[in-house]
């Protein structure tokens, strides 16, 4: 791959932007595992490579399971996630592939689980995964292989 753009190096204060959002999200009412789920999941979808590795590896340190990382993308297909979970990751697929917008029923299937903070909250996390995803990967940021 060629060599890009070092966003972080060039312009520092988009960086300062960004990792504002993070610190918004780490104060909010998310729970740590399900914001990781957000993460490898919209990553997943965007085929990130550099984004899932960080957040496969992020989710393991705080105690998630290997057989839920790799059913992830499958998650419909399986009994491993809660109705909160799957609520979650319904918007944060909708939200992804946004041509298509976001459904009612996904809509107020998760407006049921959450108050309207949580609800936006969740909401910025799957934006902020998204414009991450994009910077990783119209720079060519390559994950490492741990050895």
């Amino acid at each position: 791959m060629s060599k890009r753009v070092v966003i972080s190096e060039v312009q520092p204060q988009a960086y300062e932007v960004m990792f504002g959002f993070e610190k918004y999200l780490e104060k909010s009412n998310l729970d740590a595992s399900l914001k990781e789920l957000i993460k490898i999941r919209v990553s997943q979808i965007n085929g990130c490579a550099f984004c899932i590795n960080m957040h496969t590896k992020d989710a393991r340190k705080m105690g998630e399971t290997e057989q839920r990382i790799y059913a992830l993308n499958a998650w419909r297909e399986t009994s491993f996630f809660t109705e909160l979970e799957k609520a979650v990751l319904a918007l944060a697929e909708e939200m992804t592939f946004i041509n298509k917008g976001v459904s009612e029923q996904t809509y107020n299937t998760i407006a049921k689980l959450m108050d309207e903070v949580t609800l936006s909250q969740t909401i910025m996390a799957i934006i902020t995964i998204n414009a991450w995803n994009r910077i990783a990967i119209t720079t060519h940021q390559q994950p490492v292989l741990d050895k």
